[in-house]
Order: structure tokens, then sequence, then C-alpha cells
């Protein structure tokens, strides 16, 4: 079994620093990173580009409202256009300077408050990948389960990669619970380990319900600002290769 290992990069500001980037990017196989709307700026984007193809790591974009005080996880009334534009502003950004480092941009997703509005949201999932595709049709999108993203891809001729978040609590219908809400991100490692070894081993994920869901996902997500995530992501790649599987980011699965 092929499984790509990604991570949320480069979600720092000036000289303020969030998660362990550079431990991260020795494990993982590709790497989202901010692109100046909910974090980031240039030169944290430049070097945690650098850094990723230094080590071959997949490079994508991760796009989110502007909302730097909120770490975009807030909820922004934005007309649709003007989300659009925005997709494609911080695509861009994030492909000029991925291109100036000598590597190209693979994939695409949503952050925060503005990815489970649109995979949560036909009406607005679709003209958001729109936006994608019109700026770039060969961007893989990395989305957690959603109808709506899927078949909006589907209908534009988008590759989905389904990614699978492993301290994120989902409802039974495979989008992921309000953060709002107690335990729905899990910090534990045992806990997110366990959560793991059940995706590996049977395809499924234990519902915020207590239900059993089906699994289908190329990739593990960890959030880069999750307290120990270097340790957990190393506990992660070692379950999945004592098991069997390799560590191949999505570029190289759809091959």
């Amino acid at each position: 079994m092929d499984i790509d290992l990604n991570a949320d990069l480069g979600e720092g500001f000036g000289p303020w620093r969030m998660g362990q980037d550079e431990d991260l990017l020795e494990i993982v196989s590709s790497a989202n990173i901010a692109c100046g709307f909910h974090a980031g700026d240039p030169l944290i984007m430049q070097r945690t580009v650098q850094l990723a193809r230094a080590r071959g790591i997949d490079v994508g974009a991760h796009v989110g409202f502007p909302d730097r005080q909120g770490f975009g996880r807030r909820v922004m009334q934005v007309e649709v256009n003007e989300l659009a534009a925005m997709v494609v502003y911080q695509l861009g950004a994030l492909a000029g300077i991925a291109r100036a480092a000598g590597c190209r941009m693979t994939h695409m997703s949503f952050h925060g408050a503005l990815g489970n509005m649109a995979a949560a949201d036909a009406a607005l999932a679709q003209p958001l990948l729109e936006a994608v595709a019109a700026f770039d049709p060969k961007l893989v999108i990395s989305s957690s389960s959603s109808q709506a993203i899927e078949a909006a891809a589907a209908r534009l001729g988008l590759t989905v990669a389904s990614t699978f978040l492993a301290d994120r609590a989902y409802d039974d219908e495979g989008l992921l619970v309000p953060r709002k809400l107690p335990d729905s991100v899990i910090k534990h490692p045992a806990k997110v380990l366990t959560r793991v070894r059940q995706f590996l081993r049977e395809g499924t994920v234990t519902t915020y319900g207590g239900g059993t869901l089906r699994m289908q996902a190329r990739s593990i997500l960890l959030h880069g600002d999750t307290p120990g995530a270097v340790e957990l992501a190393r506990t992660i790649r070692a379950e999945i290769e004592a098991s069997g599987g390799a560590i191949v980011p999505i570029s190289r699965q759809l091959l």
C-alpha cells in the first residue's frame, strides 16, 4: 500500500514560528504550505519550498481566508467571486516561489474554515474548484472526504486525493466535526495512532458519534501545530512501514 504522509507547514509570520517544520520535513512526503493569508509570508514560503525541494518532497498551496489573527479558522462572509480570486492569488504566490526555487507545485488544499465550508456546500465548492482548474487543471486537490468537492472536481476533470486527518474527528457524513465541539481535535498521541492503525488495517474510522465510516484515502495528514507533531509523525511513518506500506507522495502515486 502506497500512502502519502503530509503536513501543513510554513504557518508562521515574520519572526514568529509555528511548529517544527524542519523536523517534519525529514519525515513527510508532501507539504501544504501557507500562502500568506491565514499564515505565512514570502520569506517563510520561500524557505519552506527550498527545504522541501532539497528533500524531494511535494509542494502544495494551503489556501485559506485572509485571517491571520484567527489563523483562518473563523468563518468570513466573502462574496464567492472574491473568494475565487483569493484562491487564484494564493495559488499564484506559491507557484511563483516554487518555480523560482526550481520545483513545481503539485497540489493544493483548502485550509480551516474555508475548507470546511467548501466541503459541506456544493454551491461553494464548484466556483472555488473552477478557479483552481482555470489556474492549473493538473493540480491535485488534496481534501478531506467531501461529496461536494469530489463531485465538483469530477465535473471539471480535476483529480482529488482524499486525505485522512488523523487528529480530527469526523461526523457520520465524513465531514470534519467543528473545532468548537469537545474532542473534535484529538490531541492524545495514543488515540491518534489507534485511528491510524484502524485506517491502515480496516480502511475505516470511528466517527464522533461512535459509528464506523469507510475511509478511502491516499494520504494521511498531520497538523504541524499539533503538540508532539514530530514524534507522532515518526510513529505514524513507522506504523505504515511496519504494515508493509510505503511513503509515496500523491504525484508519484498517480504516475
